[in-house]
């Protein structure tokens, strides 16, 4: 399957099991409050800096919508990705959002917005990798190393869908960032990195060949923003995701950032 097919199938992937959201009307008037807005600015297309440094992608845009139609602005801080909860969680942003998995564990420190996208995890590999086409044939193999970000989805599939249930077995080697197991898998210091098709579909577009997927999917994931336990952002924000959805906004961004947008440009 070509990049652009594979876009288009992770797009209209998304639309299908994303279910319809209620009819959303009299939007929340937040009165222009502002909101501190914090994400890591390393999951393309949800979150990335462009080719000029400016920081573009999925959420800004529907978060900017949102803003748009429930009358707040958003003011944006980044972070890692293993500080983020913890930090929402204490109270020193509003909301959080870089395709957040929403997960019962999570929960229990964070507030969860209703999912604004589903995605299917796959398996990222260099582009010329022939020693494993499937997550069997890279269990294995014991020389095969394995990236992750400690306490995300993708570790945890890795630990107990792709090895042996060890969260301590030495092939996952951890790194604090999505991108730096990128750039560790394209150095040739690990051999696979988890991911969900948005962020590994938008690094093989951008990889110029350097990356594929390969593999059958490892299952789904539904994406939400998270807020401080008994934020009062959540309905309103709740709400204008069912007039995102109602209104076409969200079939358009999907549209954008997953068929037209070119990664590198």
């Amino acid at each position: 399957m070509t990049p652009t097919l594979a876009c288009a199938a992770f797009a209209l992937a998304a639309l299908a099991l994303t279910a319809p959201f209620a009819q959303a009307q009299d939007l929340p008037d937040l009165g222009g409050r502002e909101v501190v807005v914090v994400t890591e600015n390393a999951y393309p297309p949800l979150q990335f800096l462009d080719a000029s440094g400016a920081a573009v992608g999925w959420e800004y845009d529907a978060m900017a919508a949102l803003a748009e139609r429930l009358n707040f602005t958003p003011r944006y801080q980044t972070i890692s990705w293993d500080a983020m909860i913890p930090a929402v969680s204490e109270g020193q942003f509003d909301l959080g959002m870089t395709g957040i998995t929403i997960r019962e564990d999570r929960k229990a420190m964070v507030d969860f917005s209703d999912r604004y996208m589903t995605s299917e995890m796959v398996m990222l590999v260099r582009g010329d990798e022939t020693r494993f086409s499937d997550a069997a044939g890279f269990a294995a193999d014991a020389d095969l190393l394995m990236a992750a970000q400690p306490g995300t989805t993708p570790f945890y599939v890795g630990v107990y869908e792709v090895l042996d249930g060890n969260e301590a077995n030495p092939r996952v080697k951890l790194f604090e960032t999505f991108g730096a197991t990128v750039e560790a898998l394209r150095a040739g210091d690990v051999d696979l990195v988890l991911t969900d098709g948005t962020a590994g579909q938008g690094y093989v577009d951008a990889s110029n060949g350097g990356l594929k997927i390969v593999g059958d999917k490892l299952g789904t994931e539904d994406f939400g923003f998270i807020f401080p336990k008994g934020s009062d952002l959540v309905a309103p924000i709740n709400a204008g995701i069912a007039a995102l959805e109602a209104d076409g906004t969200l079939e358009a961004l999907n549209t954008k950032w997953f068929l037209e947008y070119k990664m590198g440009e």
